[in-house]
């Protein structure tokens, strides 16, 4: 794919703004045993779906070349996309899959060691990932997706000042959008939460015509913004404008469900993850949702939940210690276990939401170590989150007793 940046077309920048969002997002196989031969597993997708003819069609040419690198590189962003919309772990291992021929090479052509660096953050080997880059910037200082795929790997595990470094390197190499999405990231995290926000708003209205897709991606970050900053009104807004542009994925469903778990209207929540419950990180907010609304169903997810959890455990999986401490911490009430998957899951990734699991997991158990890690940070970069007020009280209380 040519990602001539300064000629960008809209199908272009939407590939860098998807990327950027999927090293946000992680997914791992979860194993799961039918209580008897007759229970349904999972329904295929529909070979008659146009997407999976694309993916079955770009497949079987690939197998017949499986050197061309152009076709490879289409197929796996392809792959990639499908499986930040459906949530599905398999499709990062298609994608792994038809990078076969160079997968193991250190010195790979560089379409493929960025296409792996995201790969390799899907599982949280940010080190590796990184590397891969640094390997396309020593080639080639002016290959903006390795840039921004950098800036983003930078953020999730919290080296902020060097994030902003590498989003820098994106002026005159790639679309201003792009540019004022990586920046206001990462401002909003490092003590200029409000001009952040008002910055990319900004720039996103002076774009009408961006990719719909790109659009719901781009509102969708303002609107978590819209709520650390404590403007739920905006956030509401920016929300429903995301769930309108299109086809929710499973991000925006999370982060939409997160808003309203926080606001009381667990009732939306569980109506709107009703059908959504293979995806973990739904099942999660769901079970919540019906736990708070006092359904006789929440008992029975949570089960689900948990023996999921129980099988990453067993095959070693520490992808989604988040998930897990906020289970530990919301539905099965063992602070102590929270605290402790909290602790693990933040000295690999440092967003928002490790953050605030964190401070509520600290709060909960009175562990001081906990709060005091999570106070140095607050203080370090200036954070500014509304989402967090409630539980920062008794945090810094707790934080004093060091």
């Amino acid at each position: 794919m040519n990602m001539d940046f300064p000629h960008c077309r809209p199908d272009h920048a939407l590939a860098i703004l998807l990327l950027l969002f999927l090293l946000n997002v992680t997914c791992s196989a979860k194993p799961y045993i039918p209580a008897n031969g007759a229970q349904v597993i999972e329904y295929l997708p529909v070979r008659a779906n146009p997407i999976q003819r694309e993916l079955l069609k770009l497949r079987s040419e690939l197998s017949k070349e499986p050197k061309n690198l152009p076709l490879a590189s289409i197929l796996v962003r392809r792959y990639i996309e499908q499986a930040r919309i459906e949530g599905d772990p398999r499709y990062l291992g298609y994608a792994q899959a038809a990078l076969a021929p160079w997968w193991k090479q250190r010195d790979a052509p560089d379409e493929v060691l960025v296409l792996r660096a995201t790969l390799f953050q899907s599982t949280h080997r940010f080190a590796a990932a990184l590397a891969d880059l640094d390997t396309v910037l020593r080639r080639d200082t002016g290959n903006a997706q390795a840039w921004l795929t950098r800036a983003t790997v930078q953020m999730v595990t919290g080296d902020l000042v060097a994030a902003k470094g590498s989003c820098m390197r994106l002026y005159s190499r790639a679309p201003a959008l792009i540019v004022q999405t990586c920046l206001s990231n990462v401002g909003s995290l490092n003590g200029d939460a409000k001009s952040s926000f008002s910055s990319l708003k900004a720039m996103l209205e002076r774009y009408p015509d961006t990719d719909p897709k790109v659009r719901g991606w781009t509102q969708t970050l303002l609107a978590e913004m819209a709520a650390r900053n404590g403007d739920d009104v905006m956030a509401d807004t920016l929300f429903r404008q995301a769930l309108d542009a299109g086809e929710p994925d499973s991000y925006l469903l999370g982060a939409w469900s997160d808003f309203l778990l926080d606001r009381g209207r667990s009732t939306e929540v569980a109506k709107l993850l009703k059908d959504k419950g293979r995806i973990d990180a739904l099942l999660l907010r769901y079970a919540i949702a019906l736990k708070n609304v006092g359904s006789t169903d929440a008992k029975a997810q949570t089960e689900a939940l948990r023996s999921r959890f129980n099988a990453a455990m067993l095959r070693g999986d520490t992808v989604h210690q988040r998930e897990q401490a906020r289970f530990e911490l919301v539905l099965n009430n063992d602070s102590q276990s929270a605290v402790r998957l909290a602790l693990l899951n933040w000295a690999v990734q440092k967003e928002p939401a490790d953050l605030r699991i964190l401070i509520e997991s600290a709060v909960a158990s009175g562990n001081v170590t906990a709060a005091k890690t999570a106070l140095d940070w607050i203080a370090k970069f200036k954070i500014e989150d509304r989402t967090i007020a409630r539980p920062l009280a008794k945090l810094r209380a707790l934080g004093q007793r060091t």
